[in-house]
């Protein structure tokens, strides 16, 4: 394996330190997140239906509509409508 050195060098750290420093955020975050989600439980919300929910917004409206179709004909099916 060639050795890396001079400029390619300072850019491959550079480029470590970066993701080095977004994963230390993206860890803070997440931890931000499960504190908001404990706020709603102490609450009394639902978290799991919270997540659901949130997952259903990220979703494209066709996509979403589809995907409750398809949910309520399998639910139909097993005579659970």
């Amino acid at each position: 394996m060639s050795e890396i050195g001079g400029a390619a060098s300072e850019r491959l750290k550079a480029l470590i330190d970066r993701i080095e420093r977004l994963e230390e955020e993206k860890k803070a975050l997440a931890d931000d997140i499960k504190e908001v989600y404990s706020e709603a439980k102490s609450a009394g919300f639902d978290v799991k239906i919270m997540r659901q929910l949130i997952r259903l917004r990220k979703m494209e409206p066709n996509d979403r509509n589809e995907m409750e179709e398809v949910l309520s004909i399998y639910m139909r099916a097993l005579g659970m409508a």
